[in-house]
This record gives C-alpha cells, sequence and structure tokens, in this order.
C-alpha cells in the first residue's frame, strides 16, 4: 500500500509541476481548485496521522530531529506550537471515528479537526454535530458552535476559574520594530475592553469627512488609535452605550441562582454566575436585560431613530438563546449595520420585524437589489456611495 500512496503522490506532483492555469477555462479552473482542495485536506490527513505513526515508533529520530513536533512543523511549513496542536489532534481521533473518515475524505482540515476533537474531549458527544458545522459552516462558524458547546457544558464555577487562571497578556517587537502583543481576558472584563475600543473606532471612522471613503483606513488601524488614545485617557466617553449587556433570567435574578432552563450570561462573553451578575449590575455603563418573555416586537415607528430599548433588543439576537446579532446573509458577528427589510423610504418601520443586522458588503448587496426593485427611488447623479449607503442604514453598537 505505501508503495502506490508513493507512486500516486510523485505523479500527482509531476503533474502538478506542468499546471499552467491559463490553458484552462474559469469554469475548470473553478473544478480544479474545489478537487484539489479536498486532496490537499486528504494528503495533510495521511500525511500527519503516518507522522504520528512513526514518532510513535521513534522513527523521526533518524530524520535528524529529536521533537517529533518539529520534524512535523518542517514537513508542514507550520510552527511547532502548530505542529504540536495537529498532533493532538490526531491522538484525539481515537474517539472521533467520523472525523478521521472526513479528514481522509477530505472533507474537514485539520484545523477543524482539532475544533472537533478538542471539544470532544472536553464534552464527550459533541462530534457528531460538530462535523456536521464543519462540513457545512466552515472553520470560523465550527470555532463559534465548539465554544458555544464548551460553555454551555461546562459547570459556571469551573468554567469562571478557568477564566481566570488563563488571562495574561504579552508583548515584543517585530522585525520593522513595531511593538506587537497578545492577550487573554475574562469576558466581565474582556467584552467591555473591547466594546470601549471599538465604539471609540467608529466614531474616529465617522469623523473622516463624507464622500471621501477612498481615503478611509482599514477600521484596524482606527481601533489601534482608540486603543492608544483610551490606554492614554484621551478619549472621554460621549456615548450612553453599555460595555456590557448581560441577559439573565428575571427569576434566576430574584433567586440568586439559575436554573438549567434558565440564563444568565454577557452578550458575546458567555454563561456567568447569578452573583458576578448582580456586582457586574452596580457598574453605572451597563445594561441588565431581564428576561421574561415579554415581546420586544411590538416596538416600532416610523423614523430612522432606533430607540435605545430596540437597539437593545437587536444586540441580544434571537431568543431564548440570545447570542447576538449575526448578519442576516452570511453569519458574521462583527462590522454590523442595522438594514431596514422594507426601506424607510418605502415607508418600512423601525421595528424589530422589519430590521436585520447585515455586514457592509451584503448590506450594500441588498441596498442594491432595493434600489433596482424600485423601492428606494431614483438615485441623484451625484450621488456617493457613501450616501447610497445610508439610505437604508442604521448603525449597531460596534461589535
Amino acid at each position: 500500500m505505501s508503495s502506490i500512496l508513493l507512486s500516486t503522490a510523485a505523479s500527482l506532483r509531476a503533474q502538478l509541476a506542468t499546471f499552467e492555469p491559463g490553458q484552462l477555462t474559469g469554469a475548470d479552473c473553478a473544478r480544479v481548485a474545489d478537487d484539489l482542495a479536498a486532496t490537499e485536506k486528504a494528503c495533510a490527513a495521511a500525511r500527519v496521522l503516518a507522522a504520528a505513526r512513526a514518532i510513535g515508533c521513534k522513527a523521526h529520530e533518524s530524520r535528524g530531529f529529536h521533537d517529533g513536533a518539529a520534524w512535523v512543523a518542517r514537513q508542514g511549513g507550520v510552527t511547532a506550537s502548530q505542529a504540536r496542536q495537529i498532533l493532538d489532534a490526531a491522538a484525539g481521533l481515537r474517539d472521533c471515528p467520523g472525523t478521521k473518515a472526513a479528514l481522509l475524505a477530505g472533507e474537514v482540515s485539520w484545523a477543524e479537526a482539532s475544533e472537533i476533537t478538542s471539544a470532544q474531549s472536553s464534552c464527550p458527544g459533541a462530534e457528531e454535530a460538530l462535523l456536521e458545522t464543519a462540513r457545512h459552516g466552515g472553520l470560523a462558524g465550527l470555532r463559534d458552535k465548539a465554544r458555544e458547546h464548551r460553555l454551555s457544558n461546562t459547570p459556571e464555577e469551573e468554567l469562571r476559574h478557568e477564566q481566570h487562571r488563563l488571562r495574561h497578556f504579552r508583548h515584543w517587537r517585530d522585525r520593522l520594530g513595531m511593538v506587537r502583543f497578545t492577550g487573554a481576558l475574562p469576558p466581565e472584563t474582556g467584552v467591555a475592553f473591547v466594546h470601549r475600543i471599538e465604539s471609540a473606532a467608529q466614531r474616529l471612522r465617522r469623523d473622516v469627512a463624507v464622500g471621501s471613503n477612498d481615503k478611509r483606513e482599514p477600521f484596524d488601524a482606527y481601533a489601534a488609535d482608540a486603543l492608544v488614545a483610551i490606554t492614554s485617557g484621551d478619549v472621554a466617553r460621549r456615548d450612553n452605550r453599555a460595555d456590557l449587556v448581560i441577559v439573565c433570567d428575571i427569576n434566576a435574578w430574584r433567586r440568586g441562582h439559575r436554573h438549567p432552563d434558565e440564563v444568565c450570561h454577557i452578550l458575546d462573553g458567555g454563561p456567568i454566575p447569578v452573583p458576578i451578575a448582580r456586582d457586574l449590575s452596580k457598574d453605572a455603563f451597563l445594561k441588565a436585560v431581564l428576561h421574561d418573555g415579554v415581546a420586544v416586537h411590538t416596538i416600532k415607528h416610523f423614523g430612522r431613530h432606533l430607540p435605545a430599548e430596540l437597539r437593545t433588543a437587536l444586540d441580544l439576537g434571537s431568543p431564548p438563546e440570545f447570542s447576538g446579532a449575526r448578519c442576516a446573509d452570511c453569519g458574521r458577528r462583527f462590522g454590523l449595520e442595522y438594514d431596514h427589510v422594507n426601506p424607510v423610504a418605502n415607508q418600512g418601520p423601525t421595528s424589530m420585524a422589519n430590521l436585520e443586522p447585515r455586514c457592509w458588503p451584503d448590506h450594500r448587496a441588498k441596498t442594491e437589489r432595493d434600489r433596482e426593485a424600485g423601492l428606494l427611488g431614483p438615485s441623484p447623479p451625484s450621488r456617493s456611495r457613501h450616501s447610497a449607503k445610508e439610505s437604508n442604514t442604521l448603525k449597531t453598537s460596534p461589535r
């Protein structure tokens, strides 16, 4: 079997050495890209499984490597830490036969397999649902689903202790002398920290003159400026947006602890114990949403202004999970704007039922579809791209 694999691999490499996409049609190139993507994943799966077996037999030492992860890192062109993560995922496949089969079939990548095996290890029974997400939702959706699974299956006190234990901040200098950093914060401090930075960054970006979209820098650049301004004390609070939104069942809030069918969590941050929610509620810049089943879709009016109570309800996402807003088209969680399904120009109300979150590209596409359908009226000849976008836009709180 090994000789057949080796000869097949050599034949494929020989074919790829002479590959010239310019000789194919666009449709042919699309088919080649799809097939090679699956082949690439399958080859990576077989390579790592073979390497893990070789390391178990200490065969890597004959290749001049004392550390098996370093050998795998050299093979795959990744860092040693990434290689160790892949090898850990390979070991976890013993408990995830479906994931192993999907890997060898080229249906999922090692990054996706790592998420699945890690979640399965901490929360047995997670594999089937996560594998289905990986096949249809990609890595970003899988990470969200795996995180939700861990958070919902880990006792609150244990989760809080682990989050506190793993908090850290590290910084270093890169090749250009730039100061780089990485870190992790518990949700009650991390979510508030990120919200303040993104809110300030949104203001900085809005301050750029209307009609100069092409001169605007990426949002990350404004976020960097906001971080410096906030940490140096140069940014005053200019809005009443909450740093944290806590969603808690009102009965759990009154009782002091929640039952299994009740919720108590920080929006975008995961579950927390009710006593912690009560302590956090003393902060003047926090909103506590005490959910008792009252329908908020009755809040509506016919102006562009988004009432505070409606904005809070929209930011929560769909009940009963209240896991935060997502783009109605692609599922993205960040950089969202609230779009009128039936535009204001067509007498659409500003209501729960008529508002959907969308990222900028999907919102722009929706606006153009509305225009083509005659719902926005004709565009003035001098109308800029920016003003066209504003015709049907309600900004969300920065996320």
